[in-house]
């Protein structure tokens, strides 16, 4: 029965109801002795007796009580009181992002802001060895202060914390089996009920469904599924029936956002299908990627300062200049072949802002401009020591980072502009300059090699 105004769990007076789901009841409240809003989540009665739901409220309480993020709802305090086991969380003043969908799609920079809060609260999540596996609109707040990623009453620990963000979150134990055919009867059911698996039907990863181990990589399906949504109004996956929606999750792709609103950039195309990938080893590995593209996609054609990490370093001078005369050169090269005289031509690279050119360091390899004279490709390193292939063209000061080239090294570009080759210790990979997954050309010795062509086969120098 639900709690009526006026009752007290302990220092906190129940005002009104604000909603219910498989997982709890929420009220509004009072703290009485700080005399401040909150919000209190409550484990239904008629649950109590289940040992299983008991544990993973509990297991939500410690997931949210470690993660302490601007985009992550705050939890202040845990109780019981005969027998009713709550939860004292910061009680948020908005609409929920499903409600806001219900209007219609979203405007695109909106889009992009809301998707790139969504993601840096999964990375500090999954930094901390926390997934939230229930990534939803339902399960986002839209705020005065942003976007607030909220209920991780399917959250469960990772069996090992991850210390950096380059590597992926460890997996956890293996979830529930397949669904079965006959759990799929009813259209309105979310399959959040014992017996089935965790998490809300039309945004969970295809390897889980199936069975496989969720890792943080079913929490970017998920992501991409509310992206897609955002920027298009609709489900990435629909259906008459939680069967045809099935299917679709494991064998369909949704229809290109670009395609759906054609006001949407191209670029966002790439981020969502990355995101949907049905094998998880062609999804972005980290949510820390995810964010990175968004940003770059939102920041696009903006004039960008020089970064402190370029001021910090004048040694570099001589890497700019060098890239420098090789822009002139080609710019030259391309004049003398005409009637008119060549102009002068004067130009500078930096580095983006917050890293260096990793040219410094032996083996990584100097700038390389595309075929067409078009787009300059490099390494460069951030304040954390990671290095990435970045592609800049050359009518823009901002340049787009190539998720997945982790400790590139003299990259080339193949003839047709757009895959740029590139080494890392035993092997040689390529990648589309626009971005994408990276994939393996052929083997390489230990030390790596410089230079290559687009060839039959593979041929290393």
């Amino acid at each position: 029965m639900p709690l009526v105004a006026g009752t007290r769990l302990g220092p906190y007076e129940i005002v009104e109801p604000l909603g219910a789901g498989g997982m709890g009841e929420v009220y509004r409240a009072r703290d009485t002795r700080l005399d401040r809003t909150v919000a209190i989540k409550i484990l239904p009665a008629h649950l109590s007796s289940s040992v299983e739901l008991k544990a993973r409220f509990e297991r939500e309480a410690r997931a949210v009580s470690a993660l302490n993020h601007a985009h992550i709802c705050h939890l202040y305090d845990i109780g019981s009181q005969d027998d009713t086991s709550y939860l004292i969380m910061e009680y948020l003043d908005g609409e929920s992002l499903a409600d806001r969908l219900r209007k219609g799609a979203l405007p695109i920079k909106q889009t992009l802001q809301i998707g790139l809060q969504i993601a840096e609260a999964l990375t500090a999540a999954h930094r901390a060895g926390i997934l939230h596996r229930d990534l939803k609109p339902a399960n986002v707040m839209l705020t005065a202060g942003g976007a607030k990623l909220l209920d991780f009453g399917l959250a469960k620990s990772c069996a090992t914390v991850v210390a950096s963000a380059g590597a992926a979150v460890s997996a956890l134990s293996p979830s529930t089996p397949t669904i079965a055919i006959a759990e799929l009867s009813s259209p309105a059911k979310a399959l959040t009920q014992q017996g089935t698996v965790i998490g809300t039907f039309q945004y969970i990863a295809p390897e889980v469904l199936q069975g496989a181990e969720a890792d943080a990589r079913g929490d970017i399906f998920s992501l991409g599924c509310v992206l897609y949504e955002m920027a298009t109004g609709q489900r990435a996956f629909e259906g008459k029936s939680q069967l045809s929606v099935l299917t679709g999750i494991l064998e369909k792709d949704p229809e290109p956002v670009s395609r759906v609103q054609p006001a949407s950039p191209a670029v966002l195309d790439h981020v969502v299908k990355t995101c949907l990938e049905k094998n998880p080893d062609e999804r972005f590995q980290t949510a820390h990627d995810v964010g990175v593209q968004l940003k770059w996609i939102a920041e696009g054609g903006a004039q960008t300062e020089v970064g402190p990490s370029a001021q910090r370093h004048p040694r570099l001078g001589w890497i700019v200049a060098a890239a420098a005369i090789l822009i002139a050169s080609a710019w030259i090269a391309y004049v003398s072949l005409s009637s008119r005289p060549a102009p002068v031509v004067q130009a500078s690279i930096l580095p983006p802002p917050g890293t260096s050119f990793a040219t410094m360091t032996p083996r990584s390899g100097p700038p390389v401009l595309s075929p067409d004279g078009t787009r300059l490709a490099f390494t460069a390193r951030d304040d954390k020591g990671k290095i990435l292939l970045y592609v800049r063209t050359l009518t823009s000061l901002t340049a787009q980072p190539l998720a997945g080239t982790d400790d590139a090294m003299y990259p080339f570009w193949a003839p047709d502009n757009r895959q740029i080759g590139f080494f890392v210790p035993g092997k040689v990979m390529k990648i589309d300059s626009n971005g994408g997954a990276p994939q393996t050309v052929c083997e390489a010795g230990p030390s790596g090699g410089r230079g290559g062509a687009e060839q039959t086969g593979c041929h290393c120098l």
